[in-house]
């Protein structure tokens, strides 16, 4: 019986490790995201990339055809400065995913708007940078159009996570200029996709875990 649950045990542990440990590579999806609503026709491209792992597909993005150009930050912890509550893209889960914090996200097709999140205690040290997409429901999210205010986004953002924390996808420095579309594994737990919104890059970490 001890032998029994010391090999259920380490079974259980390399399940974990292998999940974790997974690699992951894109491919292009030609077609819009199904179930688009048709009021973002207009606003978002016509093809994404879809990111797989061992397990399968974990989740598909399409940037919008153009971001709001962002302002010059004195602060050095902002990257982008995009206005707040600008659309950056959709993103799908054809199954259950989940955000860098590891909360659950339930499969679906969202909105990715453009946040930063606050100078606080609770936030020291999540990130290098204060530049973030926040999720929300796109059923709920009739406009692509609008910039919600942070408190009306954080909101909406915490109706698709299902707790009282958004869903949150840190966004990263991109290269200078249109990049290559690409995901690439960073540190120990982090993968960054990499695409362009017209001729301007945006990366965003996909798959992660917030270390500490």
């Amino acid at each position: 019986m001890i032998k029994h649950l010391v090999f259920l045990s380490a079974f259980s542990l390399l399940s974990v490790i292998s999940a974790t440990a997974q690699e992951y590579k894109l491919e292009p999806i030609s077609s819009p995201p199904p179930g688009l609503p048709a009021a973002y026709a207009a606003a978002i491209q016509d093809h994404g990339y879809r990111v797989t792992g061992a397990s399968g597909p974990w989740c598909e993005v399409w940037l919008a055809k153009a971001i709001p150009a962002g302002k010059p930050a004195p602060d050095a912890s902002i990257s982008f400065g995009f206005p707040q509550g600008a659309l950056l893209g959709v993103l799908r889960f054809p199954d259950k995913g989940s955000d860098r914090r590891g909360q659950a996200i339930a499969a679906g097709l969202y909105t990715i708007r453009y946040s930063m999140f606050p100078v606080d205690g609770a936030h020291s040290g999540v990130a290098p940078q204060r530049d973030f997409g926040l999720l929300t429901k796109i059923a709920s999210d009739p406009d692509p159009a609008a910039k919600p205010a942070f408190d009306a986004l954080v909101q909406a953002s915490r109706n698709a996570s299902g707790t009282p924390h958004p869903a949150v996808f840190s966004l990263e420095t991109p290269p200078t200029g249109a990049a290559v579309p690409s995901v690439v594994k960073e540190g120990e737990h982090d993968w960054v996709l990499t695409m362009n919104a017209g001729a301007a890059p945006l990366s965003i970490i996909v798959v992660g875990k917030v270390e500490g």
